[in-house]
């Protein structure tokens, strides 16, 4: 081999300043493409089956994640990856299947028992640890480690242990499509739109209201409802025929008469009103009828409206399911625990009054719906109080004065003045606390006389809103106290035959505050749409609340609307009055 001079190695080294040898800018080797990767890369485990997945769903939850893999990079993350493939989407949902066997036996959902798990940071009472997320508090485990004394509710199902089992999957259960109330037709034109959002953020402060006429008279509450149930001697609910009435604003005499005299721009009744003032509440559908003619607001209701029924478990988690979305129990769909609670109702308040010709407070005017030639049956106990309230704002030119018709159920002695004191009469009932829909109820036979709170918190929750239109008609009779009575089934499988087991009085206004009910919330939703339909020329709308979203919608309808549908009604009476 021929020596090699300094002058050939001298004109062999590169021109530029660098040192060592030329950086390479190739990505491939020998054709073959490559990843580089930095010597301070950590190499990591190409597959793990041992782990349970970086998802943060296993029992250490994200604090368990971050231990296990904050030190773990994969090969090549140093630098950016060559081969990253847009993952398909059949394979972005793959997921290995877990076919170890699991025990049957399950724990704390019998009865008696029951799981509510915890948020962040929150006690499980004295002597409990702070539970992180994924930690449970179980449920009768309250101050001090007392058993079944039912300190927590699980805000998904009620009360563990008699509840469902809100699980994780909540969010995936199918939406439910109710049907309306009433068949929008074509001709309807949609005016306005309004969601509750918008409607729980209205106020306005109102007075406590005048009388300006009563009708009816009262019978005395009998106190014996009051006492404590002897045990193993129940009290059965009795069928007691009287007459009652539930008339419409734009049928009620008086309030033709009130109109007349031009003594105010609004009318209503306390069932109306009362719907329409606790519209952020509702979850089924229903209707109004707003009448304008001249000056003159009437909130009306049609012929047959869900205004006239009392539903059951509304507002619960896990409401009764119709016949149409699989229920095969005919007596725990929601129409007919509706025509239960109404029967249980109309009977309750009649037989806790004491009837007596020469006991009963009699108002300065009679019953202006009765008529004894016509009637076969006893007049109920009724007072009918025409109240007039004051809606007027300080930019109003002109006052705005709503009257509302109000009723109170009885009259009762108070026990240290023996002032006689108004009465509300309404009646809760239980159906079946194992049922689907029953919400989590606790059993009342076991649980009303040492754990009435808890029933009647559970009752708040599946039945709000129900309970804040009673509480919102007593409030708007002025009255001094509501009843409210617990009416359970004599048998879970039978819907006929109901036992009372207790009555319980409350102040209305101490009890809308237990509830979180804003009476001027109320008026403040009031007053809007009675300004929507002032703005609007003469005419008939009917107001809807959607079955399946929380929006009230305004629809301007023909005159003749609901008149056909009476009518076809009556003749069909008639001809069965004939045959």
């Amino acid at each position: 081999m021929a020596p090699i001079s300094l002058t050939d190695i001298v004109s062999a080294l590169p021109s530029d300043e660098s040192w060592g040898p030329a950086t390479a800018t190739e990505t491939t080797l020998d054709g073959v493409p490559y990843a580089p990767y930095s010597k301070g890369d950590k190499l990591g485990r190409m597959a793990d089956w041992t782990s349970e997945g970086k998802d943060g769903r296993e029992r250490g939850g994200r604090s368990q994640y971050q231990r296990n893999y904050r030190d773990q990079q994969v090969y090549g993350a140093g630098t950016s990856s060559l081969f990253a493939v847009q993952v398909a989407e059949d394979e972005s949902t793959f997921s290995v299947v877990d076919n170890t066997r699991t025990s049957t036996k399950t724990r704390g959902f019998g009865r008696g028992g029951g799981t509510v798990f915890r948020g962040r940071g929150q006690r499980g009472g004295r002597g409990d640890a702070r539970g992180g997320r994924g930690t449970f508090q179980r449920v009768g485990t309250g101050r001090g480690g007392q058993q079944g004394q039912d300190r927590y509710y699980d805000n998904r199902g009620g009360r563990g242990g008699r509840g469902r089992r809100g699980g994780w999957k909540d969010w995936d259960k199918p939406q439910r499509n109710r049907d309306s109330s009433v068949n929008i037709k074509p001709d309807w034109a949609m005016l306005e739109e309004i969601d509750f959002n918008r409607l729980a953020k209205l106020n306005l402060e109102t007075s406590e209201g005048e009388d300006i006429e009563n009708y009816g008279f009262l019978y005395y509450y009998d106190r014996s409802y009051d006492k404590q149930p002897i045990k193993n001697v129940e009290r059965k609910l009795n069928v007691v025929d009287r007459a009652a009435y539930n008339v419409t604003t734009s049928s009620d005499p008086v309030i033709q008469e009130l109109a007349e005299k031009d003594e105010a721009t609004i009318f209503a009744t306390d069932n109306i009103l009362s719907m329409l003032m606790c519209a952020p509440r509702s979850v089924y559908s229903w209707d109004l009828v707003i009448l304008r003619q001249g000056n003159k607001v009437f909130l009306d209701k049609r012929d047959g409206s869900s205004l006239d029924m009392v539903t059951v478990n509304e507002n619960a988690a896990d409401a009764p399911l119709e016949a149409s979305e699989g229920n095969k129990d005919t007596i725990n769909n929601p129409g007919a625990l509706a025509l239960e609670a109404t029967f249980i109702n109309h009977n309750f308040a009649n037989q806790v009054v004491i009837e007596s010709d020469t006991s009963r407070q009699e108002m300065p005017h009679e019953n202006p719906f009765y008529n004894p030639s016509e009637e076969t049956e006893a007049l109920a106990s009724k007072a009918y109080k025409y109240r007039r309230f004051d809606l007027s704002l300080e930019k109003d030119e002109e006052p705005l004065h709503m009257i509302v018709r109000t009723e109170i159920d009885a009259v009762s002695k108070n026990n240290i003045s023996g002032e006689d004191q108004l009465i509300t009469v309404k009646a809760l009932n239980e159906f079946d606390s194992k049922a689907q829909g029953s919400g989590g109820a606790l059993d009342w036979r076991t649980k009303l006389v040492g754990q009435r709170g808890a029933v009647v918190a559970t009752e708040m929750k599946n039945n709000s809103c129900k309970l804040a239109r009673w509480t919102m008609q007593s409030i708007l009779a002025k009255a001094d106290v509501m009843k409210l009575g617990f009416v359970s089934r004599a048998a879970p499988k039978s819907n006929d035959r109901h036992v009372i087991l207790g009555v319980v009085g409350y102040q209305p206004r101490k009890f809308a505050d237990q509830m979180n009910l804003s009476l001027s919330n109320g008026w403040g939703i009031v007053r809007t749409i009675i300004d929507m339909c002032l703005k609007m020329p003469e005419g008939k709308y009917v107001l809807v609340k959607d079955p399946n979203k929380p929006v009230l919608r305004l629809y301007e309808v023909p005159a003749h609307t609901f008149e056909e549908d009476a009518e076809e009604k009556d003749d069909g009476i008639a001809e069965e009055d004939e045959e």
